[in-house]
């Protein structure tokens, strides 16, 4: 099998460079994008093998990081990035690539018995950062971003509110390293949370609080305005919420008035009342 023949390769290869003294992001990646670019390019059906593709490669990546004992965050990022520029050198990358990888990449988490709130915001970084390397919209990346860690969260909805906070703060420390516009992707990859919320029926409020936080925590990092974060992050909330129903808006507009760790978001709607 592809996904097998791709597990074992990464693993090993993933192997020599926690091993070793170069950058793990960097190594990371171009082992999975030269096992993606290989795997993919001997698929009869590219776009039905990049799933399968991705969860070889993920899985391989984390089991290295198991063995080695150390590494697991910059891994994944490398990882991330390296399976979306691979398929970028077969096929088109699209939503569904980044979709799959995340799946993928949220998969092979929890198949070592990490929680998928350790790695969350390494997705995210790794999702950014290959987006502004294959020339996809980021704003469409981080939507979709956003609907596919919720969407990979399964059953374990209670990881909601955690996995919201992380992905937020992970897309704006990678937006502020690849230098674009950080509250539209705040914006996008909130909406896209709580469409997902809304989707597989986890809590609206607790999604929000998590990306209120994480837009919070990530704007601290990087010195960008804590107010103008979460203030974006609402806004994509509210947006979303709007296409879910009435008790989603409510659930939305009573988070962002009450406030997230200290400061309160300010919706459009909102300002001059």
């Amino acid at each position: 099998m592809a996904e097998e023949s791709a597990t074992g390769k990464v693993q090993e290869s993933i192997s020599g460079v926690l091993k070793g003294t170069g950058g793990i992001v960097s190594g990371a990646a171009d082992v999975a994008r030269d096992v993606a670019v290989t795997t993919l390019g001997n698929a009869k059906d590219v776009a039905g093998a990049i799933g399968s593709t991705a969860s070889g490669i993920v899985g391989g990546a984390l089991r290295a990081v198991q063995d080695v004992g150390t590494g697991l965050v910059r891994t994944v990022k490398g990882v991330i990035v390296g399976i979306i520029e691979g398929v970028g050198e077969v096929a088109t990358v699209s939503a569904g690539t980044i979709a799959d990888t995340v799946r993928a990449a949220f998969q092979g988490t929890r198949d070592v018995g990490e929680s998928v709130t350790h790695t969350a915001s390494a997705i995210a970084e790794g999702v950014v950062t290959a987006a502004k390397r294959t020339g996809i919209s980021l704003g469409d990346a981080a939507l979709t971003l956003g609907k596919s860690v919720i969407g990979g969260l399964g059953e374990m909805t209670s990881e909601v509110m955690g996995v919201a906070k992380s992905t937020v703060s992970g897309v704006v420390t990678g937006v502020a390293e690849v230098g674009a516009d950080t509250l539209e992707a705040v914006k996008a990859t909130t909406k896209g949370i709580i469409s997902g919320a809304g989707e597989v029926g986890a809590d609206i409020a607790e999604a929000t609080s998590g990306a209120l936080s994480g837009a919070i925590d990530g704007a601290k990092k990087v010195g960008l305005s804590a107010e103008d974060a979460v203030s974006a992050a609402a806004e994509g909330a509210l947006e979303a919420a709007e296409e879910i129903g009435e008790a989603a808006v409510h659930a939305v507009r009573d988070v962002a008035a009450s406030g997230v760790d200290g400061v309160k978001a300010v919706l459009k709607g909102d300002q001059d009342t």
